[in-house]
């Protein structure tokens, strides 16, 4: 390369080596600056001062969108929402940008403003179309799990307690917390589980592995791994220790990429788990990651992942077994709902009500133990 172009600085070096990697195709696989790669590397601790977006490059497009918005975040506030598409940021088109480019120009010092210009699709409530906001940077904090118990009444009119679990990235601490905050539900009287991975973008796959030896026992396949001859690698889990066996319902939906897509696919093919929810996002590459000399770094796609049970989930995604409506609440159900004189956000969320009954399904069937 330094034969054949006289490069005078290494952005234009990491231009020329992006030109030749966008040959392959893949949006994925990249090189990234020294600052990008450190700005990559955030999500491990959990801190860091910007707006609070999960972006990714939707593959089929090639187009920047929004996986998820952390709660109460500056981004949040402003009205974006995941689905949203990125079109500029401070009047500068993003065509041809990667995620971490990206989020290096959304992240800056608190209190610092950004100009987003986003595009949103039809959705109920929303008005689509392209607009511009001014966001105000922020300290934010990435806590990975949020937990909470929901009372519930069973169809025989027993009172139940069911343990709400919100996991938001697959971070170094993911596991680790995912533990304690079981433990700690089981103590509280839990029976039953749900758990959201909605608009969770993904993260650290090996942390996901080790959030499933968590709900799984002994050396169930996690996931399976295709490289580029076909040949498929099944990635086990090793000595898995359930906390619990109480029945469990995973929440997926858009947003549910990479990592989460794994840990949904390997709790459901084996048989732990009902998903319930909406088609996830359908990222399921397995990537090798070389940092280089200045500390810049290639990001290359060696493999696919594909469920335990051989279902791809790379542009394809997982379909949950139950849509997020509540059609087929039973009417019991339905009248209690009704007749509750304050309901929770978590209580009134129709995907927490579906995922309550088909907790009550697998009672009835007597998968409990």
């Amino acid at each position: 390369m330094v034969e054949i172009f006289p490069l005078k600085s290494a952005d234009a070096a990491y231009s020329k080596i992006s030109g030749m990697l966008s040959t392959l195709g893949d949006p994925f696989t990249r090189i990234i600056s020294p600052k990008e790669y450190q700005s990559f590397r955030i999500g491990s601790d959990g801190n860091l001062q910007g707006v609070g977006l999960f972006i990714s490059v939707e593959p089929r497009t090639g187009h920047l969108v929004v996986l998820s918005c952390v709660e109460d975040s500056p981004a949040a506030r402003a009205g974006i929402h995941e689905g949203d598409e990125l079109i500029e940021i401070n009047g500068e088109r993003l065509d041809g940008i990667d995620s971490e480019a990206a989020a290096l120009k959304l992240r800056g010092r608190a209190g610092t403003p950004v100009t987003v210009k986003v595009h949103s699709g039809k959705d109920v409530g929303r008005e689509s179309g392209t607009r511009e906001v001014n966001i105000p940077r922020g300290y934010i904090k990435l806590s990975p799990i949020s937990r909470t118990i929901i009372p519930h009444r069973t169809p025989d009119g027993h009172l139940t307690k069911t343990g709400y679990v919100k996991l938001s990235a697959f971070s170094q601490t993911a596991a680790a917390d995912m533990a304690n905050t079981i433990h700690e539900l089981e103590s509280e009287g839990a029976h039953s589980y749900i758990l959201d991975l909605r608009n969770n973008p993904g993260g650290l796959v090996k942390a996901g592995l080790d959030v499933a030896q968590i709900w799984l026992d002994g050396d169930e396949t996690f996931v399976n791994a295709v490289d580029r001859e076909g040949h498929t690698l099944p990635i086990n889990m090793v000595d898995g220790h359930a906390i619990t066996h109480d029945p469990l319902v995973v929440l997926v939906n858009e947003g549910s990429a990479s990592a989460s897509e794994i840990l949904a696919g390997a709790l459901h093919d084996n048989g732990r788990a009902i998903l319930v929810g909406h088609k996830t996002f359908g990222k399921g590459k397995i990537q090798s990651v070389t940092e280089l000399h200045d500390g810049s770094a290639l990001f290359v796609t060696v493999a696919k992942y594909l469920s335990p049970a051989l279902h791809d989930i790379d542009q394809v995604g997982i379909t949950p077994d139950v849509q997020c409506t509540t059609d087929m609440l039973s009417s019991p159900k339905e009248s209690l709902l009704k007749n509750k004189s304050s309901v929770s956000s978590l209580e009134a969320d129709s995907c927490i009500m579906v995922a309550e009954h088909e907790l009550d399904v697998q009672e009835s069937k007597g998968t409990a133990s």
